[in-house]
């Protein structure tokens, strides 16, 4: 019972604050993951970490389609780019030594947290272009708040599978990525960027989540998803309400710092 209490806290936790800044929580929940279970199999704490993702971004997309802040045009081309990957991703986890995937996973956080911290002025919140080669959008909030931005889609959809790919490998939801290229090479305006990785997540971590269903790993130890999940759910929502009151550099200094201090644990785990 007590195990099944703190597993339910740390999915609040992890909803709260993955959907706060629009990164599922898995980049979070994995590496906890490894901590507290050391003998797990790469593939199954890449299960967990991804069913958990998909639960907290679907009930994370609830509460940011209610604010009418998700780029519906853009994220299901997106998501339909990373599905291909997350797949691939999936099955090749299971080939990965542990001390190999803490290893990636721990460089590959502490890479993006300095490019944040580094490049804070590429955080731009939206930009508009007359450039007929990029994609327009305008986007109004429930606050009847406006969101004016152009990007290149293709661009977009080349770097979605690499997030789909790596999302499934390393079972981190792919938000810690998604949420920087869109906030900064694609010039999404954060607040946008945030829901609209939420919603692209839920679509991709369930892809990735079912082939771990298909090949065993997810069911060794489901009951904890079960219960991380709960929490998760419950966690997406603060999280969505608290995004409201948080400035975009904040959230995005909040990203950066959590990435860095989590990666270097890793590194030396």
């Amino acid at each position: 019972m007590v195990t099944a209490v703190l597993l339910i806290a740390l999915g609040f936790l992890v909803g709260t604050f993955g959907t706060l800044i629009g990164a599922g929580g898995g980049f979070i929940l994995a590496p906890v993951l490894l901590f507290l279970y050391p003998f797990l199999k790469p593939e199954v704490v890449t299960s967990i970490s991804l069913a958990v993702v998909f639960l907290n971004a679907a009930s994370g997309s609830v509460a940011y389609a209610k604010l009418k802040r998700i780029d519906y045009k853009s994220a299901i081309i997106f998501a339909v780019a990373s599905l291909p990957g997350s797949i691939i991703g999936a099955l090749v986890t299971s080939h990965i030594p542990r001390h190999l995937f803490n290893l990636i996973l721990g460089a590959l956080l502490i890479i993006v947290a300095i490019y944040l911290l580094v490049r804070p002025g590429q955080m731009r919140d939206g930009e508009h272009s007359d450039n007929t080669r990029l994609v327009h959008r305008t986007i109004i909030d429930v606050y009847k708040e406006r969101f004016n931005y152009s990007f290149n889609l293709a661009v977009g959809i080349a770097i979605s599978f690499l997030v789909g790919f790596l999302s499934s490998l390393l079972g981190i939801g792919g938000g810690i990525i998604h949420v920087p290229v869109l906030a900064s090479l694609l010039h999404f305006p954060v607040h946008i960027a945030t829901a609209t990785s939420h919603f692209i997540l839920a679509i991709m971590a369930l892809a990735g989540t079912i082939v771990h269903m298909i090949q065993g790993a997810f069911w060794q130890e489901w009951s904890k998803a079960v219960y991380i999940g709960m929490g998760v759910i419950v966690g997406a929502q603060v999280g969505a309400r608290l995004s409201q009151k948080i400035k975009p550099k904040g959230i995005i200094r909040a990203l950066a710092v959590v990435l860095f201090l989590v990666g270097t644990r890793l590194l030396f785990f």
